[in-house]
């Protein structure tokens, strides 16, 4: 599968992101969710970030997939998802190629 990187400003708190793309005449919508999990909310203190994201992402929104854990800071991590649906709709194009 290729790639397109997109730049998304770094802004406070939650991020819809939709993005609309027409490949070989063919368009999609698509829909992402950027959110920072800042590490003071976990649940139980604990100096194993995996721990933590583990405890933060479990009960996350159950109509979107975890597609992305980017670079964390000392404060928190941003993570990408990716709504279920489209996710499904990604890897029936995948296996049509």
């Amino acid at each position: 599968m290729s790639y397109i990187a997109i730049p998304i400003p770094n802004v406070p708190g939650k991020q819809d992101i939709e993005i609309e793309v027409t490949i070989n005449g063919q368009r999609q919508a698509l829909h992402y969710r950027v959110e920072l999990f800042y590490w003071a909310d976990c649940a139980v203190p604990s100096f194993d970030r995996v721990e933590c994201i583990q405890q933060l992402l479990a009960t996350y929104d159950q109509d979107w997939s975890l597609y992305y854990i980017g670079a964390p800071t000392d404060e928190f991590v941003p993570v990408t998802f990716v709504r279920k649906e489209d996710l499904a709709k990604q890897r029936r194009l995948r296996q049509m190629a």
